[in-house]
């Protein structure tokens, strides 16, 4: 029993492991490939493209699919339109599908809960100080790619509002110097690296293959989910169906998105005092008071 508990989290790690190389060395990998492509002349054969895919998409993915297949019943619908828009929000919708995120889920939770019972059998605990550490492994081992992709999406939603108002400036000076504001787009595409460009970049190609415009901006709305990008695109959008210049919108939008930006930053540092008073109270306090009051204690203990 414990060789199999052995290899299952053996397994499991690996898998983990592929995951999050995966994640953070995608673009290095794919740059290195198109530049392999560019350098190399000579035609290549089937089994070299075969052997250029990632190792994550040749194995490890459909290994992900067929458990995925397996464990389908106990994924909602509803719930699976939950994960998918998670992913979405952290960018991660085009490496992993909803459905090998909660296979990833399971085998993370089977993991910590392996690793935790194992951690309390080592340590002499018993039957039930084992089973509390195994459920505590369960849920952290559950919670833990949901933490992990909430905060890469929280993190990309501030890059997103933190670049907003700069590329904002960029497109109203793109379309007051003569571009639409399909043109001003690409410029600003062309000229800055971050999620927002993306996110234009994407809308673009939606355009391109015949959606609407106002649609396409919707749409891209959603999928960020960020205040002050919607009410952008709402104004844009509006503008759009009266007729109203872009220019005058742009330049209005750029003003409003600095000005609730700052107004933001204010409020941070009106509650920053607040959230003070915490360890104040709980440990600068009770040092003070040893300080000051712990010679006159030991002084009145010794009197009497």
């Amino acid at each position: 029993m414990l060789l199999l508990i052995l290899a299952a989290i053996f397994i499991e790690a690996l898998l983990l492991s592929l995951l999050l190389y995966n994640f953070l060395f995608k673009g290095r990998r794919e740059i290195e490939q198109r530049v392999a492509e560019v350098v190399s002349r000579r035609t290549t054969t089937v089994r070299e493209q075969e052997l250029r895919v990632p190792f994550y998409r040749r194995a490890v993915k459909p290994i992900l699919l067929k458990m995925s297949l397996w464990m389908i019943k106990a994924l909602p619908i509803e719930k699976e339109t939950q994960l998918g828009r998670k992913l979405v929000k952290a960018n991660l919708n085009e490496a992993i599908e909803p459905r090998e995120l909660l296979v990833i889920k399971y085998l993370a939770g089977i993991a910590g809960a392996a690793l935790l019972w194992m951690l309390g059998d080592m340590l002499g605990k018993g039957f039930m100080q084992a089973m509390v550490l195994s459920a505590a492994g369960l849920g952290l081992g559950w919670y833990m790619p949901d933490f992990y992709i909430n905060s890469k999406g929280l993190n990309r939603m501030r890059e997103i509002e933190k670049s907003l108002p700069d590329v904002l400036d960029l497109l109203t000076v793109s379309v007051e110097a003569g571009l639409g504001f399909d043109g001003a787009l690409m410029k600003v595409v062309e000229k800055t690296k971050s999620a927002l460009s993306q996110e234009f970049t994407l809308m673009l190609k939606e355009i391109k293959m015949g959606k609407p415009r106002i649609e396409a901006m919707r749409d891209m709305s959603n999928r960020v989910d960020v205040d002050d990008l919607s009410t952008f695109t709402g104004s844009v959008i509006m503008a759009d169906q009266l007729g109203v210049s872009i220019g005058n919108i742009l330049r209005l939008q750029s003003e409003q998105i600095r000005q609730r930006r700052r107004q933001r930053v204010e409020e941070m540092a009106m509650k920053a005092p607040v959230k003070m008073l915490v360890p104040m109270v709980l440990f600068i306090f009770p040092a003070i008071f040893v300080v000051l009051l712990g010679p006159a204690a030991l002084k009145i203990a010794n009197a009497f």
